[in-house]
């Protein structure tokens, strides 16, 4: 008889891979299938960032916020390689909320989440202070400062996938359900490799589905399921960025007001750009291939001019990225005042193997999300499910076994062992890697024996790791979700890249020439 796994669950965002983690550290048997690369969706499409949503406070969602707070330093110790603490610039529009409306925010903001490592808000006076100088002159005269975090958006579900199957569970990238059926005391579910076509089946005693803005597909052409459906309604809102040329020197981000109510980040970004975003429109167009409009972009500037005294068009955008929200249809009428809380519907009852569909959820409440997904089906699969509740909280993600403040000793570290090595290669190899570069980079004792390079500091060792350890496959898998390089490589080397990687799948041998 084939193996009856606990849990399969359907995508490969940051919700399904957070589950996968959970779960598979609590000694449960985990199937995971995703239809494209890891992150490939919404999970890499976010605005990279830890944080409790000040905005959510206007619409009274306390149990989020206060939720999300408390998570800010559980992950930025979990991941200290991925996750770190910014300073938000909050520049009072005389227009727009009054001062003490805001002030009264961040007060909230500061004490509902039991910040300890995070420094508190300050009050600037932006006609003295360096936030002030990028914002037009005269007009922006007060501001606020608090903190919230970065994360590495990607990398998160990477670490969250790697971490699983380190405790088991099977991880099977560019694999799409194509059916589930209920067969007695378990689910049966038909997988297809995408690229061979090869069919498989695959039981287990709960489905969980995942599937981000393909979540209502997954129950009415999956699960087939229309009951579950019509229970739970999923909105989809985009979410664009653009990135531009740095806008200003300092370290901190801005946090923008607009008279639409909407609110814009601009952030400090791979150290050459700045980031800005997002919008929040209603979206119901093809999942398929989202891209940021040539409205939203006009937006997105038009706003950052408001504010910076630097001017920037269209032309000036380096990059633009988009995804879709799939969030719980609350009936809010702007899309920017549905609710950003998640929804976990279980249907299961009378003894059928059960299936729990998740709706909506933030990149910053996961793993809490997680945690309630497993409570809700811990009668469904026994002792084991209520084991080691809250663990994900305490152990670390890959490579992020070292303190909040130990990146630098982290780098100098990694610079003793291979001092062949410029600082800012060693520094970005533990940003993305953590304690786990000394694994990509092996017994290497100089550059050439990290195989060709090809740009950006993007080698053969790093492309090897990243197909054994990472489940990348393509060159885009490498260059805008396992990192950001895509912005420093040329057309030519992303294309070299592409290659060496398709020839170490097809086992061919690989080459050095320049060009190849």
């Amino acid at each position: 008889m084939s193996k009856v796994f606990d849990l399969a669950i359907i995508g490969g965002g940051i919700n399904g891979c957070g589950i996968a983690r959970d779960a598979a550290g609590r000694g449960l048997s985990v199937f995971l299938c995703e239809q494209a690369d890891l992150a490939s969706g919404t999970s890499s499409a976010s605005t990279k960032l830890i944080h409790g949503g000040l905005r959510y406070l206007e619409y009274y969602e306390f149990r989020l916020v206060r939720e999300a707070l408390q998570e800010r330093e559980v992950l930025w110790r979990v991941a200290p390689h991925i996750v770190w603490p910014l300073r938000f610039v909050l520049p009072h529009h005389k227009g727009l909320r009054p001062a003490w409306l805001l002030r009264l925010g961040l007060f909230l903001y500061d004490h509902l989440g039991g910040r300890k490592l995070l420094p508190p808000t300050e009050v600037l006076d932006l006609t003295r202070d360096a936030a002030g100088k990028p914002l037009k002159r005269g007009e922006f005269t007060k501001g606020f400062e608090y903190s919230d975090c970065w994360v590495e958006d990607a990398r998160l579900v990477v670490l969250n996938a790697a971490d699983a199957a380190r405790h088991g569970a099977e991880i099977r990238t560019r694999c799409r359900a194509v059916s589930a059926k209920r067969a007695g005391d378990h689910w049966s579910m038909t997988v297809e490799d995408q690229a061979t076509g090869a069919k498989e089946e695959i039981k287990a005693k709960a489905l969980v589905n995942a599937g981000g803005p393909w979540v209502a597909r997954v129950l009415g052409e999956v699960a087939q399921d229309g009951a579950i459906e019509s229970k739970a309604k999923v909105r989809l809102v985009q979410g664009s960025h653009i990135v531009v040329p740095k806008l200003y020197e300092h370290d901190r981000c801005y946090i923008f007001q607009n008279t639409d109510g909407r609110i814009v980040f601009a952030i400090p970004y791979e150290q050459d750009f700045t980031l800005i975003g997002t919008t929040d429109q209603d979206y119901e167009g093809p999942l398929g291939d989202i891209k940021a409009s040539e409205k939203e972009i006009a937006y997105l500037c038009g706003l950052a001019n408001s504010y910076f005294g630097r001017q920037i068009a269209p032309a000036d955008v380096v990059w633009t990225y988009s995804g879709v929200r799939p969030l719980y249809d609350d009936g809010a009428s702007a899309a920017q005042a549905a609710t950003r809380d998640y929804v976990l519907v279980l249907d299961g009852e009378a003894g059928k193997p059960a299936l729990l569909s998740v709706f909506g959820g933030k990149i910053t409440t996961y793993r809490r999300l997680a945690e309630h997904a497993l409570d809700k089906l811990a009668p469904h699969l026994g002792a084991r499910a209520e084991e080691r509740k809250g663990w994900t909280g305490r152990a670390p993600l890959p490579g992020g076994d070292f303190p909040t403040d130990g990146v630098a000793a982290q780098i100098d570290g990694l610079l003793k062992l291979y001092p062949f090595l410029a600082r800012a290669h060693a520094a970005r190899l533990v940003r993305a890697y953590g304690t786990r570069a000394q694994e990509l980079l092996g017994a290497a004792r100089s550059l050439a024996d990290l195989g060709r390079d090809y740009g950006a500091t993007i080698t053969d060792a790093e492309l090897d790791y990243l197909m054994r350890a990472e489940w990348a496959m393509r060159g885009e898998d490498v260059l805008w979700r396992r990192s950001k390089l895509g912005l420093r490589v040329t057309q030519e080397q992303a294309a070299a890249i592409d290659a060496a990687m398709l020839a170490r799948r097809s086992g061919r041998p690989r080459s050095n020439a320049v060009g190849a």
